[in-house]
């Protein structure tokens, strides 16, 4: 495409709220957060932390940006299912108020693409990047792209992110978008600006694929090697108003980037096409906490990495750190990524505990030996089992995480994990399997042709994969582990459950709507036949689609074991 002449514009920094102080508030280049359309959203895990990093390297070439967040917002609207989705129908058929629910309504979260057309055209940006991290939301950067297109068809559009590096060619199919970046973002997006605005070669612009007459030039990933030689992220673009947890701000943390686990599911880990694992230098991470303590009253962090403990000294610095920092009111610390669990013992665990951690997210893939070699997954139960032990010294909750559903597991696998957890003082985490475009599974699902049908459906809501695990059993598997985490939330409360009662016993009907009364009752019903019932608004009791031999499976099971709360137990079935 022919370069525009296009002035850059005089902008002043933000103020901190993700807002300029500039009355004309229109910044060189836009960086957008598109909406998402999906079951649901956990708001403190989209913090747009990755276009803040992008917008100090921009800055310091002397490129005014902002941050349009459109997730920044609780919006939400309810929408249709996407085409591709009808074969949920069943599985999500109708709202369950229990506390054991999954899902029901599918919404688009955020604001409206006709908001971010409307946004843009008013700032008149030179430049608007759309982040696409994940595959499954792709087409609201698309459709993002399109609209801003439309509102405004000056501005060049540069669609950058996971889904970019691995399908750069898929991006540019849409005419809305300019150019694609693969790889990270900080050093290759200011070098398009500057080829741009000078009017020279794109070829040479690390990272690019973009359309040249009748080809499609595509280079390879661009890779921060140094991750020393960033500027500090501009966390000051980012609505902060809206991220907060208890009225205190919530904020998110990358202190590592790649992985060296080797871990066949996972699409930044050692056996990926991601760049190679680089750790930040802890001063720098600290720097960067404390500069955002001094302007915000800070209730929350989320470290977004699973390698946090890798190395004893760099975290026990960044605790000590952290104990400096925040004196006597730590907020709460989390890494919900999940810890490796061989690189935790007493010490870590104990500092984690006086710096603000109260519950660990514990990586544990799943406790079958085989199934740990088929996800090249390194053996981390006794080390798991270990850090439980820990924690219950110490007065920390854990979550357990497990993965179900992959190519080759059984739901058998899955069922035993199940037990398992069930046997150990903490919470379980059981995340479906989906195929993560530059994982070595992903390449698996390719060859045996397991890959759903669109981009949407790589997600683990949409059930993608029937292998070994059908969807019946994958949805099966999920209900179940909701139904064991409230078991032992009842055990840690009362210590004791009340017997299976027949459902011909329906005085639930007569009862007041109580979340905790109806789920209770309901799980009377299901440890008499097995049978998971939900209930809707109008408390209508009704049966949830399910693989009934799995669900009386898991009941016989956990009524021969001791069955332990996540602060007590154990409870022995009767």
């Amino acid at each position: 495409m022919d370069h525009m002449n296009y002035p850059l514009k005089k902008y002043k920094k933000s103020n901190g709220a993700g807002k300029t102080n500039d009355i004309n508030n229109m910044p060189d280049i836009l960086l957008v957060q598109p909406p998402i359309e999906e079951f649901y959203l956990t708001c403190k895990r989209t913090i747009p932390y990755g276009l803040a990093s992008i917008c100090a390297s921009l800055e310091a070439k002397g490129y005014s940006t902002q941050i349009l967040d459109a997730l920044a917002t609780n919006k939400s609207k309810p929408i249709d299912y996407p085409d591709g989705f009808s074969h949920l129908k069943p599985y999500y058929d109708r709202d369950d108020i229990s506390m054991f629910s999954l899902f029901f309504q599918f919404k688009h979260f955020g604001y409206s693409y006709e908001h971010l057309g409307t946004t843009v055209r008013n700032k008149k940006p030179f430049l608007v990047g759309i982040s696409s991290l994940f595959t499954a939301y792709c087409d609201q950067a698309f459709q993002t792209a399109r609209v801003i297109k439309k509102f405004y068809p000056q501005a060049y559009i540069v669609m950058g992110g996971h889904h970019p590096t691995h399908f750069p060619k898929e991006v540019l199919d849409c005419r809305a978008v300019d150019f694609a970046l693969r790889g990270e973002g900080e050093t290759s997006l200011g070098l398009l600006c500057d080829a741009l605005k000078n009017k020279t070669d794109l070829k040479n612009v690390p990272g690019l694929a973009f359309r040249d007459k009748d080809k499609i030039r595509i280079n390879p990933p661009a890779w921060i090697k140094d991750l020393k030689c960033l500027p500090p992220p501009a966390l000051d673009q980012i609505n902060q108003s809206y991220y907060q947890r208890n009225k205190k701000a919530a904020i998110t943390v990358v202190s590592s980037r790649g992985c060296p686990m080797p871990c066949s599911y996972c699409s930044v880990s050692s056996t990926a096409s991601h760049g190679r694992f680089r750790q930040r230098d802890v001063m720098d991470v600290l720097k960067e906490i404390e500069e955002q303590a001094n302007r915000l009253s800070i209730g929350f962090i989320d470290f977004e990495d699973e390698n946090l403990s890798l190395d004893k000294n760099w975290i026990m610095t960044l605790l000590s750190g952290l104990n400096k920092i925040f004196k006597e009111n730590p907020p709460e610390l989390r890494a919900m990524n999940g810890l490796y669990p061989p690189s935790l013992d007493q010490e870590i665990m104990t500092a984690m505990k006086k710096a603000g951690f109260k519950t660990l997210n514990l990586s544990l893939g799943s406790f079958s030996k085989e199934q740990l070699v088929r996800f090249k997954r390194p053996d981390v139960r006794k080390a798991h089992d270990r850090s439980l032990e820990i924690a219950q010294k110490l007065r920390l909750n854990c979550v357990s995480y497990i993965i179900a559903g992959a190519p080759g597991q059984t739901a058998m696998t899955s069922l035993n994990d199940l037990v398992c957890l069930a046997q150990k003082r903490t919470l379980v985490g059981l995340s479906i399997f989906y195929p993560a475009p530059g994982s070595l599974d992903y390449g698996v699902c390719q060859k045996q042709k397991l890959l759903p049908q669109s981009f949407s459906l790589m997600r683990s809501t949409a059930l993608p994969i029937d292998d070994t695990t059908t969807r019946l059993e994958a949805v099966t598997l999920l209900r179940l582990a909701r139904i064991l985490n409230f078991i032992k939330s009842h055990i840690d409360i009362h210590g004791s459950l009340p017997p299976a009662r027949s459902f011909t016993d329906k005085t639930i009907m007569d009862d007041p709507i109580d979340r905790n009364n109806i789920s209770l009752k309901l799980i009377q019903y299901f440890l008499d036949d097995g049978i998971i019932r939900g209930m809707d608004k109008e408390k209508n009791i009704y049966a949830h689609k399910t693989d009934l031999k799995l669900c009386r499976k898991f009941i016989r099971q956990i009524k021969n074991i001791p069955v332990m709360g996540v602060e007590k137990g154990p409870l022995i079935f009767s």
